[in-house]
This record gives C-alpha cells, structure tokens and sequence, in this order.
C-alpha cells in the first residue's frame, strides 16, 4: 500500500466519495464525532457526506436534537450523535477538565463556585428553555458570580464537559445554551470498557485505515486507553503496512477503491479528513501546511482535494444573490479548470444559491 492508495481509502471510509448517506444525523453517527469549532463549515462537513443535502436539511437535525453540538475531545466543539452525547463525554472530558483545574483555579473558579452557577442555570434553564450565551452571562451576574475577563467562558466550558449544558440550536445566528438532560432525553449507558469499544469501532471503520496514535489524539484520550479500544474491535478489523507503518480499518473495507483515481471535491475548514489524523502527512504534503493554516495559529482554511490529495485551499463570501469563491492553488493553473465545474456547483445546491467564480457563475 502507498499513501495515495491510503487517501482514496479514507476517502472512500470516511464517505466522501462512494455511497453518501440520506440522513445529516447517520452522517455523525458513522463518523462518531466530527469537528465543529466553526459551525458553518461544519454543516458543510455533514453536507458533503449526505445525498442532496442543503443547509436547511442539516439545521434542522440540529433543531431536532439528532445531532449535538458539545466539547466531547481534546477541549473543542464536536457534532456527535444525540444518544451518545453524555457516554462521550464522560469516557473523554475528565482529561480535558484536569488539564483545565490550573487555570480555574487562576481564575479563582472553586468547586463551590462551580456548583453554584449550576444550579442557577438549571433554574434558568428547566422546561426547554434556551438561552443566549449573554443571557447565561446575566444569570450568573444576577445570582453574584462574577463573569468579568474569561471567568463566565471557562463556567459555561466546564459545565458542558461534566454534562450538565450543551450549546443548543441558533437562535437567528446566536448560540443558544440549554440543558443536556432535556435537549437530549434519551442517553445510552456504557461502560469505560464499552465505551473505549464503540469508539475504536466507530473511528476506525470511519476513518480508517488510521493508526492507533491516530485514534489517541483524535480522542484525546492516553495511548494505552486507545490501544484498549482497538484490542476490543480488533476482529472485526484488518490492518494494512504502509512504509512500515501498521494502519487499521473495517475489515469489508472494500480493498479496490484503492485503485480508482478519485475526483475533486471541496471540503471545510477543520474536516475530519484532514483533522481527524495526529499524522496528516497522507494527505497534505509538507510544503502545503503552511497554505492550509495560515501563520500556524491553529486555523485551518477550506481545501480542495483532488484523488485524496490537497491541491489547495477556497474562499467563499455568501452574498443576497449568490455564493463568490475564489481559489488558492497548490498546483499549476491548467490544473485548477474543474474545480469551477460540479464541485463548486454542490456546494451552492448546499447554500440553494448560485456559486460565482472569477466573476463568471459555475457550470
């Protein structure tokens, strides 16, 4: 195996080419959790992955509570699937909070203190109400918990990781705060054991093939833990070598899509194809890094991937009429000629817009 025939497999896993799904939320099912730290490039993650979907489709399996919006790994926002919200949290967000005590700690945040704001916004909050994230600020200001320089961020951060918030669905283009138990009433119930399980299972038939570093750092959880996971699910797996490297997938991953030369496809900022790997080098050449985050302060832009590959990045602006894109190419111009042609066109069905490039509309 090569790395190019690595790409088109995970490619392929991670449903971005081959069959897409009818629905947003078996989207995050399949993939078990999917970044989403920029929440219109994130509905564009899902978008992508399911047949026909629009913008509207896709907020409204948020609107439903299908899909959750919480801090499940590594301390940044994720879609997950509403039912395994709370097990996610619980097997993933200790870690994060530990990390987290010093500064809480800086900012004078004790667990009385904590408790406190607890129990103001389950009074706030009980009965299906949603509120802003000023108006959460308010509450706790109301009941004399001062909110001043990051004190009410890192409140609202901690109480989502221990499971008592979740950001709820946008009211106009504001977040909304509600309270998990009711946003979601239905939560499986998993062991440690059973959770480390499902988790192997999801994110290495999804994003396979990966290594189990892969797995830990996606996670956010210790090398021994993944190693755990991936025992649990190990037959139900195969493992392919790649320049010496052992990598693991689903094991009726279909082995001949490796072969076929996949076409372009342009995808978000923070997608799991490119984020969803400690080692991205499979895809992302050395010498691109730098185009696709800019300065390395953590922000990654929309790519454009051709064959598995990241030939460059895309802007868009979303006007009244239409969708402007413009394109930063990695590779020679002749090389850049289709990327105007479907998959821009894809992405205005997504907005129901018509897309702009260079001035002319797209197809």
């Amino acid at each position: 195996m090569t790395s190019p025939t690595l790409a088109r497999l995970r490619l392929y896993t991670q449903r971005i080419t081959g069959p897409a799904f009818a629905d947003p939320a078996e989207v995050v099912r399949w993939l078990g959790a999917m970044q989403a730290q920029d929440y219109q490039q994130a509905l564009w993650a899902i978008g992508v992955r399911t047949q026909g979907a629009t913008l509207a489709d896709v907020e409204r399996a948020l609107e439903e509570g299908r899909i959750v919006r919480t801090w499940p790994m590594r301390g940044t926002l994720h879609f997950v699937p509403a039912e395994d919200a709370r097990w996610m949290l619980m097997l993933t967000a200790s870690r994060a909070i530990a990390r987290h005590r010093g500064r809480l700690a800086q900012l004078e945040l004790d667990d009385k203190t904590l408790e406190r704001a607890e129990d103001e916004f389950r009074a706030a909050l009980a009965g299906g109400r949603r509120l802003s994230r000023a108006a959460m600020l308010q509450v706790l200001e109301d009941a004399g918990i001062r909110t001043e320089g990051q004190r009410g961020y890192h409140i609202l951060w901690y109480l989502a990781h221990t499971g008592v918030l979740c950001p709820g669905p946008l009211d106009g283009r504001t977040q909304t705060f509600v309270l998990l138990d009711e946003w979601v009433p239905y939560s499986r119930e998993l062991s440690r054991e059973e959770a480390l399980a499902t988790l192997a299972r999801r994110y290495f038939t999804s994003h396979g093939p990966a290594t189990v570093y892969d797995f830990a750092w996606w996670t956010g959880l210790t090398v021994a833990d993944a190693r755990q996971g991936l025992a649990a699910v190990q037959g139900d797996l195969t493992s392919i070598e790649v320049d010496g490297t052992t990598y693991w997938m689903a094991a009726d991953t279909p082995r001949e899509v490796a072969d076929e030369p996949a076409g372009i496809v342009l995808l978000p900022g923070f997608d799991e194809y490119l984020l969803g790997y400690k080692d991205r080098s499979a895809v992302l050449a050395e010498e691109h890094v730098d185009g696709v985050t800019p300065g390395q302060n953590g922000m990654f832009l929309p790519i454009v991937v051709a064959d598995g590959q990241v030939v460059g990045t895309w802007r868009r602006q979303v006007k009244k009429t239409a969708v402007e894109m413009t394109f930063n190419p990695f590779v020679p111009r002749d090389e850049v000629e289709a990327w105007d042609g479907a998959p821009a066109e894809r992405y205005g069905e997504f907005l129901g817009l018509p897309v702009v490039v260079g001035g002319e509309v797209a197809g």
